[in-house]
């Protein structure tokens, strides 16, 4: 199968049938927030914010996809591969997120390695509610396999080593980063990823010449950050609208 490409496939399909092996999982998945009618409770009064995707699904069908998720990455992984996943909350439902990590470490050969705070450029103020705070940061959960959590691949660099007992002391690299919001809202995607996120995450997980796979490609973001940094990339988008936006994206950039 080549590289550098992005399937019009659903990703689980595309993990259980490939033969591929990835170094690197990097990914922002649908959040399931999109909303209901809170009178009639219709799913179809509010436009899913990914085309192709029903973002509105039951926490148990959420959790339950996720882990579906994970297990598909474990086939795909090499050894010692990394997962980079973002994910955040609604204002209506705050614990769905925190409920679907722990199920992944239930359920799943992974565990969490890591949590990064991303703060964002800019946030829209939560004016309608009198406790709700104005979240302007998201969370990128490093996961790894739980056999693997002591060697699982990062670009942290040696520093210094201790002369008696060769004990190496590495850099410091904080669970922060700062980044633009996304690359651009578009009519088939509402909440677009940010190439100034991914470019910093690779460049912490990531090594010269490594694959990395995006499930939910959309409209191209983490391959055009592997682009900019000389990497190779796979990606799955289950939208056909989208693969053309994105590989007329990456033909012009």
């Amino acid at each position: 199968m080549e590289i550098n490409q992005i399937h019009n496939e659903d990703c689980m399909i595309f993990m259980n049938k490939t033969d591929l092996k990835v170094d690197t999982v990097l990914t922002s998945p649908p959040y399931n927030t999109s909303r209901t009618d809170k009178y009639t409770m219709s799913k179809d009064k509010y436009n899913s914010r990914y085309e192709g995707f029903e973002d509105n699904k039951t926490d148990n069908e959420y959790i339950d996809w996720t882990v579906d998720l994970f297990n598909g990455f474990d086939k795909i992984l090499k050894p010692n591969g990394n997962v980079l996943y973002n994910m955040s909350y609604s204002s209506e439902n705050t614990t769905l997120m925190f409920l679907t990590v722990a199920e992944i470490i239930k359920q799943t050969n992974f565990t969490l390695a890591d949590s990064i705070v991303w703060k964002k450029r800019s946030a829209i103020p939560n004016n309608r509610s009198s406790n709700k705070l104005t979240r302007i940061c998201e969370y990128v959960f490093v996961f790894c396999r739980k056999n693997e959590f002591k060697t699982f691949d990062s670009n942290k660099k040696v520093v210094s080593v201790i002369e008696r007992t060769g004990q190496k002391n590495f850099e410091n690299v904080y669970n922060y980063i700062e980044a633009k919001n996304n690359d651009g809202s578009t009519k088939l995607n509402k909440a677009t990823f940010s190439t100034e996120l991914c470019e910093k995450l690779l460049v912490m997980y990531t090594k010269e010449g490594s694959l990395v796979y995006d499930p939910f490609m959309g409209t191209g973001t983490t391959a055009n950050a592997c682009k900019n940094l000389g990497l190779n990339y796979i990606g799955t988008e289950i939208s056909n609208e989208q693969c053309l936006y994105a590989e007329n994206r990456l033909m012009n950039t």
